[in-house]
């Protein structure tokens, strides 16, 4: 198989219809990969996309699964874009040649294009820390990879970018009628309380993002989002501090109710009052919640296109459906929606995350329930059950709760 090419090659050549990228993250046990290698195959021929990302897990807990389905998806004829993160490997005792080595096999393996992230805290953990002797931000990987590597040329880069702000970047707003029109339009209510990322941070995020495009990343993906109008003004405040690279759109598929809420609630993510309001009232319904994607998918993806993108980056949750209904509803695909299969459902939770973080909303016997507590080394959790009047706590070993995906 022939060394894949680099994605600004692609994407910067005009076309006249959209470019459509996907998105797998590593699951977590061998039956999960091998549905997603079926999945990957039936999707690469039925949406055809320009370029396959495979994300990298916290603290480098996928390292050696995340390069073998990139791999295979080289292998399989996708053009494949390998994350990697600052912190590689559990354990390491010299990040730098950790990253080297995963660098190296990825190149020796025909992949040509990387995504340079920083990268989250591993489970249980809630701050990121640089591990010693290691790299201490995304740009540090860029230069890396750029300047070091005897094949440093050869490599596409792409970097994160972050149209609310990065998560760490975002403030709690004690008063939000201080925030300015701008701090206002990124800013997101959480529990009934007001966040944003203020405009002298936010002012730091793009002169850090034009950082690290100077010292050589050839294009953007951003963060997800779901209001296009944040979107749409983050490319245009990219353009006016000369940031002039592609910049592609995120997009979160919507899949289910307790997943969205988790997601939104982790990234601080802006959530449009109609849209809450809208998923608060078909929670319980599944397939409702699907349905809204696919509508909520079409609508947002559309008024992206209409302010310019030429590519639709989807972050795929490892499943299909969504994606499928959302290009058929932009006229992007013919009916893709009736070849969906989504009966491996159940196998597609992520390898690397914990058995559930505090904060999760959980499966019982007993009924539904949130994390209040959880020990990293057991996977015993504290439970608040929501389906009793008094709210009872249940401590359940590992193995007696189940993740709401």
């Amino acid at each position: 198989m022939p060394a894949d090419p680099k994605i600004i090659d692609i994407i910067s050549v005009a076309s006249s219809t959209p470019f459509v990228s996907l998105e797998y993250f590593p699951p977590r046990s061998d039956d999960g990969v091998k549905n997603l290698y079926s999945r990957m195959e039936r999707m690469k021929e039925t949406v055809k996309p320009a370029f396959t990302d495979v994300t990298w897990g916290a603290g480098g807990s996928t390292a050696d699964l995340s390069l073998e389905i990139a791999l295979q998806a080289h292998n399989t004829g996708h053009i494949a874009n390998l994350h990697m993160t600052c912190t590689n490997i559990a354990g390491s005792t010299d990040p730098k040649q950790d990253v080297q080595k995963a660098l190296q096999t990825a190149y020796d393996g025909g992949i040509r294009n990387i995504v340079a992230l920083r990268g989250d805290p591993p489970a249980g953990q809630e701050e990121w820390k640089a591990a010693e002797g290691g790299f201490t931000c995304a740009l540090d990987l860029v230069k890396f990879i750029r300047n070091d590597l005897p094949f440093g040329s050869e490599m596409g880069i792409s970097v994160a970018g972050y149209p609310e702000g990065h998560p760490n970047a975002i403030s709690k707003i004690d008063d939000p009628s201080t925030l300015t029109p701008s701090e206002l339009a990124r800013s997101s209510v959480l529990d009934g309380v007001t966040y944003t990322c203020k405009d002298e941070d936010y002012k730091k995020e793009m002169e850090y993002l034009k950082e690290k495009i100077d010292a050589g990343s050839d294009f953007i993906i951003t963060q997800m989002f779901f209001d296009a109008d944040v979107f749409l003004q983050f490319v245009k405040d990219c353009r006016a501090i000369g940031i002039d690279c592609p910049i592609v759109p995120g997009l979160m598929c919507i899949n289910a109710y307790a997943g969205f809420v988790k997601m939104t609630k982790f990234c601080k993510t802006r959530v449009p009052q109609e849209l809450r309001e809208s998923m608060d009232a078909i929670k319980d319904d599944a397939e409702a919640v699907k349905q809204f994607g696919i509508d909520f998918g079409v609508k947002i993806c559309q008024k992206l296109l209409d302010g310019g993108a030429t590519v639709l980056h989807f972050y795929t949750l490892n499943l299909e459906k969504v994606v499928y209904g959302v290009l058929d509803g932009l006229g992007l695909s013919q009916n893709a929606s009736a070849t969906t299969d989504e009966t491996d459902a159940a196998l597609q939770a992520a390898k690397g995350s914990a058995w559930a973080r505090v904060g999760d909303i959980v499966m019982t016997e007993q009924g539904e329930g949130v994390v209040t507590e959880l020990d990293q080394a057991t996977g015993t959790a504290t439970i608040e059950l929501s389906s009793t009047p008094e709210k009872t706590c249940v401590t359940l070993e590992k193995g007696n709760y189940q993740k709401k995906m």
